[in-house]
């Protein structure tokens, strides 16, 4: 009923009202378990409940680093036949490069590090090491989609995204997938690289910052129009009046409902997650907080030692953001750009992982290390140690989360400009990820337009097993 002004009195209201929650519950129920939720029901038994991974954005070099090339001293400047592909296009010779850092054995399994990395080589025991990663692309862009998609082309969810799908979010109060940025920005082609895609929105990655209000627009939240509550009640009201496909259908607006509710519950959640104000004085100087130059990535490493804590699943760093010499990208001077950021993150990188092993959480969280691809062993320009990008062969790490330590497997060849032995694809890289979080990665799927959409892809991927304990 109405009242003579065309009111709705108390009970029409509760009635109208009911109604919508009745929806809700339901579309809620329904976007948490997924399409086919039962088809996300573990494999077999997960190693690991976390990923935390350390993106080097800009493409950190793999011979001046952790690939070991001892073959190439004494070739600098020296002219030689290597067939190279990067931005300059293909090449079949270059002026050689050699590496600019001596290396030197580690840990007992004696692997070779370079002195841009003395913090990590102490945690060689407990990290397997891929010599052999390729990618489809030598470009920036397309090569960071690759590496966090398993796509060249934009809009395919990100891996993050898979993550939060396929496990949920223990932890109702915070995001299950954060992305921390660089302080001199995102990189480039941005928010695609943490979307969510074909998938509900609420599967996307949550930019979190480290000074300030730690995620933006939570304020809108609490200070969320009556009008736009209004036009919330009428959509739930129109959700619940038609066919059930159609709620189901309808997850977006599931996604921006749950949205303002999750930050809600983030107002209070998220700055103690984020307050490291009670850490011991010990601890932050693990992480290098006590130095300027890696204070910046070692709160970022903390805190993300902090959110594993309280149950985040995935958790992505970028080291390096912005263009040029902001990031690993070494065109110019190989030196100065790579002492930057190799001195900007070493001992943060070391601190986590001696701090995740000595709370015993290592165990059960993995950890990633590397960029969208490695560099080439020839000088870009006439002049200059600066390398172009090189996606034939690349370097990247892995440890804890039921990963062997103290191992490296593949090759690249004399010069490291491409594997020449067990040569891993990108989607073999994901296929372990999901393995270690107990799924199988060529049944874990998401329909979409009438396809079991899959990170691996249709063609699927084995997970590297050489390094599974």
């Amino acid at each position: 009923m109405k009242d003579f002004c065309g009111n709705t009195n108390r009970r029409e209201f509760l009635h109208t009202v009911g109604g919508g929650f009745t929806s809700l519950a339901l579309t809620s129920m329904l976007a948490r378990a997924g399409d086919l939720g039962t088809l996300r029901q573990k494999d077999h038994q997960p190693k690991a409940k976390s990923v935390i991974f350390l993106f080097m954005y800009g493409g950190p070099s793999h011979i001046d680093t952790f690939d070991h090339k001892p073959k190439m001293k004494g070739l600098d400047g020296k002219t030689v036949a290597v067939k190279t592909f990067g931005r300059g296009g293909k090449k079949n010779q270059g002026r050689i490069v050699e590496p600019k850092w001596n290396f030197k054995p580690y840990g007992q399994c004696g692997k070779m590090v370079s002195d841009l990395f003395p913090h990590v080589g102490e945690c060689v025991d407990d990290i397997a090491f891929i010599h052999s990663l390729t990618a489809d692309s030598p470009i920036h862009g397309s090569a960071m989609l690759m590496m966090n998609s398993g796509s060249l082309l934009s809009g395919k969810p990100s891996l993050g995204s898979w993550v939060n799908y396929g496990l949920g979010n223990p932890n109702e109060n915070l995001p299950g997938y954060v992305v921390m940025l660089d302080k001199t920005g995102g990189p480039i082609s941005g928010a695609k690289n943490w979307s969510s895609g074909y998938m509900p929105a609420n599967f996307q990655g949550t930019v979190l910052r480290s000074k300030g209000d730690p995620i933006l627009d939570l304020q809108h939240a609490r200070g969320m129009a009556r009008d736009e509550q209004y036009r919330i009640i009428q959509s739930l009201n129109q959700l619940n009046s038609g066919h059930l496909a159609s709620r189901i259908h309808n997850s977006n607006l599931q996604a921006r409902i749950d949205s303002f509710e999750l930050a809600y519950k983030m107002q209070s959640a998220a700055p103690e997650a984020i307050d490291i104000s009670k850490e011991s004085q010990a601890t932050k100087e693990l992480y290098g907080l006590d130095q300027k130059r890696t204070e910046d990535f070692g709160k970022k490493c903390l805190l993300a030692r902090r959110l594993v804590e309280r149950g985040v699943p995935f958790i992505q760093l970028y080291s390096g953001g912005a263009h040029n010499d902001d990031n690993w990208d070494a065109h110019g001077d190989l030196e100065h750009n790579h002492n930057k950021h190799a001195g900007n993150t070493d001992k943060p990188i070391a601190g986590l992982l001696k701090d995740l092993k000595q709370r015993g959480l290592l165990d059960e969280t993995l950890v990633v290390w590397g960029g969208e691809f490695g560099r080439q062993p020839t000088a870009e320009y006439a002049k200059g140690t600066g390398r172009d990008h090189n996606s034939a062969g690349f370097t990247m790490w892995m440890a804890g989360g039921g990963i062997k330590g103290g191992i490296s497997i593949g090759q690249t060849d004399e010069l490291g400009s491409a594997a020449v032995e067990e040569e891993l694809k990108v989607k073999n890289l994901h296929a372990t990820i999901l393995h270690q979080l107990g799924f199988d990665p060529n049944e874990l799927f998401f329909q979409h337009a009438g396809l079991n959409e899959k990170l691996v892809g249709v063609e699927g991927a084995d997970p590297i097993h050489q390094i599974i304990a």
